[in-house]
């Protein structure tokens, strides 16, 4: 299995559409946009986060699109985020994803956010050197409600490579 990140193309994004829309992976995931099926909001997000800066990468495996990975947000706050069609996951692919994205991006701390509850996103983040810094909750759109979710940091110190 070859794990690759490369620059997000226009192509993609109706695959990212079809990820994002999968009931299962949003309730696990929690933290969504408030209606996933909308599409213009889905087109101008994209818009908006590939006219940032940010690093935006998109997941390959053996040549085919399976999610997305970022670092976003303003230095020293920076977050990673990923998604990975559920069709995929267990594979070790979000971890391989993960590494290959912290790599790129060399700025420590770097900060990620999850379910309490989301025991995949938790383990995927520990394997890549992310700790749990602390505790919050939030409203979660997936879910309707408020949640517990973990703040973890992955910091120089900690850093794999």
């Amino acid at each position: 299995m070859d794990v690759v990140l490369r620059e997000v193309h226009d192509s993609d994004l109706p695959v990212f559409f079809r990820h994002m829309n999968d009931p299962e992976a949003l309730h696990m995931a929690a933290f969504t946009p408030k209606d996933p099926a909308d599409r213009d909001a889905f087109e101008a997000h994209w818009k908006r986060i590939r006219a940032s800066g940010d690093v935006l990468r998109t997941v390959l495996v053996d040549g085919d699109v399976v999610g997305s990975a970022a670092v976003y947000g303003e230095p020293g706050e920076r977050e990673v985020t990923y998604w990975i069609d559920r069709a995929h996951w267990g594979r070790g692919i979000a971890t391989a994803a993960l590494r290959e994205l912290v790599a790129l991006v060399p700025e420590r701390p770097l900060y990620a956010r999850a379910a309490a509850d989301n025991t995949g996103s938790l383990r995927v983040l520990g394997k890549c050197g992310f700790r749990v810094t602390a505790r919050a909750s939030g409203f979660a759109n997936a879910r309707g409600e408020e949640i517990e979710e973990f703040v973890l940091a992955l910091d120089a110190w900690l850093r794999r490579g």
